[in-house]
């Protein structure tokens, strides 16, 4: 038996986590969880599993739960997360989208947990003290991502003195056959129906804007610890190649299978085994039409491109290009600002940054908050991002 702590529940990836869970009741317990502001599925939750802690959004809802449920440990906002990362639990799941995942996730390395990993944010803002810390307390990173995911299970037979390059899958997201003209007229509506994928608000325009290829990509640096020479984005349309390695003899290998995230996540909560997935997606090459792949556009998808190049230049610029990008996202699904402005706010705060003279988690703290304040500035003031 497992004990779970599992922070995002009731997002996309939190509610098909739990899907898993529910799916192998003798291997699993979810003994905490947290979420944000949805209340009722929370509720749900704490029916169907019974944990005995729950982090929630805010005070206002934690003292609500608080006197419907007595017997549960009920914290709220970051404190309340940082006190749950160090419960009693053998594996975190982070579910969580952005950056408010970093500190739990140092938390439960500190304390020896387990880790599964879906919040891109943390290693991108943190990466280099994220995978040192895990190495110094044993800890073992298991992406949930499923292009992570991928690449994680390919390397389980390879050796990585063989590796000459990891490739990456991208489904192009909402507007991929757009042209940058017509990106300028596009509305959230239409950026949040993905062609392949159910997911979250976030992510989904993430998908569309490439930054979420760009966030894995630094994910993957980090990860699998290849240069950023060795990482290459393919277009792939029909989101069957999760994401391929190729080794130096020119050998090919790649994960594939039908587009349910909770075959990742199964995998990272039962690894090393491959168990059932109860519900499993029908799938089979026969019923293909075919498999396309094309060369990434960094032209069409700049956002990319740019990914590569913070990459790079490493220190707090990726925490910038990730600030810069949830508050952009967030602007934009309030109807603050429009959908290429997301492009605009992320390149003005790139390139106005100044890097920190020494690297530390409390200059990257201090880095980010800067570049939300700025981001912020510009979502009330769009014309401030005019010449990005």
């Amino acid at each position: 038996m497992k004990d779970i702590f599992l922070m995002g529940a009731t997002g996309s990836v939190g509610q098909q986590t739990l899907q898993v869970l529910a799916s192998y009741p003798d291997r699993f317990r979810l003994v905490a969880f947290s979420f944000y502001g949805q209340v009722d599925l929370a509720r749900k939750i704490l029916r169907d599993f019974s944990p005995s802690l729950v982090v929630a959004g805010s005070k206002k809802i934690a003292t609500q739960l608080q006197l419907e449920y007595p017997k549960v440990q009920v914290l709220y906002g970051e404190k309340g997360l940082q006190r749950a990362a160090c419960s009693d639990y053998d594996l975190m799941v982070n579910a969580i989208t952005g950056s408010r995942g970093l500190f739990p996730t140092l938390t439960a390395i500190k304390h020896q947990r387990e880790i599964a990993l879906s919040n891109k944010e943390t290693l991108v803002m943190a990466g280099d003290l994220v995978m040192a810390k895990a190495k110094q307390y044993g800890v073992t990173i298991l992406p949930l991502d499923s292009e992570h995911s991928a690449i994680f299970q390919v390397l389980q037979g390879l050796a990585k003195k063989d590796i000459r390059k990891l490739i990456l899958t991208a489904s192009g997201g909402s507007f991929r056959d757009k042209s940058r003209k017509e990106l300028q007229t596009v509305t959230k509506e239409e950026a949040l129906k993905h062609p392949n994928w159910s997911m979250g608000e976030k992510i989904t325009i993430d998908s569309s804007t490439m930054v979420n290829k760009g966030l894995e990509v630094i994910e993957a640096h980090h990860l699998f610890e290849v240069d950023y020479d060795q990482i290459e984005v393919l277009l792939h349309r029909e989101s069957v190649v999760h994401s391929l390695v190729e080794t130096k003899d020119g050998a090919l290998f790649s994960q594939m299978g039908a587009s349910d995230m909770r075959e990742p996540i199964q995998f990272a909560l039962t690894y090393p085994f491959h168990l059932p997935l109860l519900g499993e997606k029908p799938f089979s090459l026969t019923d293909l039409d075919g498999l396309h792949f094309e060369k990434m556009d960094f032209d069409r998808f700049p956002m990319l491109a740019l990914a590569f190049e913070v990459g790079r230049l490493g220190g707090t610029y990726p925490a910038v290009y990730n600030a810069a990008n949830e508050m952009a996202v967030t602007g934009f699904l309030q109807g603050k600002i429009r959908y290429l402005d997301i492009e605009r706010c992320i390149k003005k705060a790139v390139f106005e940054h100044a890097e920190v003279a020494e690297m530390s988690l409390e200059a990257l703290i201090a880095i980010d908050h800067q570049t939300r304040t700025r981001v912020e500035r510009w979502l009330e003031c769009p014309q401030e991002l005019l010449g990005f």
